[in-house]
């Protein structure tokens, strides 16, 4: 089991560093990443050097093309959460670009953070006001909250390969069930599915025995395709649907 986890990592370190372009732009250096938005575009970040190291940022982006699309950041409510979420990620916000600095040092695990920050933030809050009335994380807390199941949100831990991976809600061990790790996917696809995978892939070992993984998939909009609920279950992740949500809260309450 240990040689098929080790492979697969070693084919994902692979894969990020063939499919990673840079351009210099001026003093900064564009660094087209394999990740991919919501329109399947490649997501790009920028780099210079700065005061003895590096400033990395979005330029504006993220947060430009969730306002463009409809969705607004503005209520105290949406800042404290976008917020909560990029600190999980050591980001701060400049004006509207997401960003971080490095050292020489840490400037892949800083790299890496910006991007799963803007993964993050654009999962989180994508959504067509007129659609749909609140956020789907909110809904995961009011319902964790009405049915008084203990949680800390916004859990960051490091990984067996030294980068941080930022999951939702962690529930402690108790007398009947260990941890629980629950990570809410509000556009449930491939690549979301992915992200969550390889969080957990890398996060497992170095979690408490008997650890789970659960992924909340929103349902409400859209049908959730059966080969990311295989992709998810393939690596002990349980996908569960938020129609379906019932059906976990007795053993996420215990």
């Amino acid at each position: 089991m240990i040689q098929e986890i080790q492979h697969l990592m070693d084919t994902y370190h692979a894969w990020l560093k063939d499919k990673t372009v840079l351009r210099q732009i001026d003093q900064w250096v564009e660094i087209t990443t394999p990740y991919l938005d919501r329109h399947n575009d490649y997501l790009q970040i920028y780099a210079k050097k700065a005061n003895g190291g590096f400033v990395l940022t979005d330029d504006g982006y993220t947060i430009d093309d969730l306002e463009q699309n409809g969705c607004k950041l503005e209520s105290r409510k949406r800042q404290d959460l976008l917020k909560m979420t990029l600190n999980g990620f050591g980001v701060q916000v400049d004006g509207k670009a997401l960003q971080i600095h490095a050292s020489a040092e840490n400037f892949a695990l800083r790299k890496h953070n910006l991007v799963q920050a803007m993964l993050a933030v654009n999962d989180m809050f994508y959504l067509a006001v007129p659609i749909v009335a609140s956020l789907f994380y909110e809904d995961v807390v009011t319902w964790l909250d009405v049915h008084d199941i203990r949680y800390t949100p916004k859990v960051r831990f490091i990984g067996k390969t030294g980068y941080d991976h930022l999951f939702d809600f962690v529930i402690p061990k108790s007398r009947q069930k260990p941890e629980r790790v629950i990570q809410a996917m509000n556009r449930p696809n491939r690549d979301t599915a992915q992200a969550v995978v390889l969080s957990w892939i890398d996060t497992k070992e170095v979690r408490s025995p008997g650890s789970r993984a659960y992924a909340l998939l929103n349902d409400s909009e859209q049908t959730v395709l059966q080969p990311v609920m295989d992709a998810l279950r393939s690596y002990e992740v349980r996908p569960v649907l938020w129609s379906q949500r019932e059906s976990v809260r007795e053993e996420l309450a215990a």
